[in-house]
């Protein structure tokens, strides 16, 4: 019974560790990447106006995916970078190309998400007018 106790001690003190350096990483990201603050402002006002608008459920999951998907591709590229730097931080056209790519994902991830709220908002601002 004590040695299940001590397991599940260690693997919630192994979590809680784990927990605390994806803060860090997050923390780090949005200190350092100018990019992922202005996204993290973009998410502020798309949450702000999906509340004002009373968008639907279905909305609501298709827009934190897109908000998960350029966060998180933010925060890969930005590892990319950083390990990159740091593994040669003269100027090397294949880690260029890497850290393109890298940049290049992200930017379709926001394309698509600019459109997707597009298309969920455009017609509701819209309407404002209508009325």
């Amino acid at each position: 019974m004590l040695t299940n106790n001590l397991k599940m001690i260690r693997i919630a003190q192994k979590f809680i560790k784990s927990f605390s350096h994806a803060l860090h990483g997050i923390a780090f990201l949005f200190k350092s990447q100018v990019n992922s603050r202005i996204e993290l402002i973009i998410t502020c006002i798309v949450v702000i106006a999906g509340i004002l608008f009373k968008i639907s459920t279905s909305e609501w999951l298709i827009i934190l995916l897109c908000i998960a998907l350029v966060l998180s591709l933010e925060g890969i590229n930005t590892a990319i970078e950083t390990f990159a730097n740091k593994l040669h931080p003269d100027f090397d056209m294949e880690i260029g190309k890497v850290k393109d790519v890298a940049a290049g994902a992200v930017l379709i991830a926001a394309i698509v998400a600019a459109i997707i709220g597009f298309i969920i908002f455009v017609p509701r601002i819209l309407d404002l007018f209508k009325n």
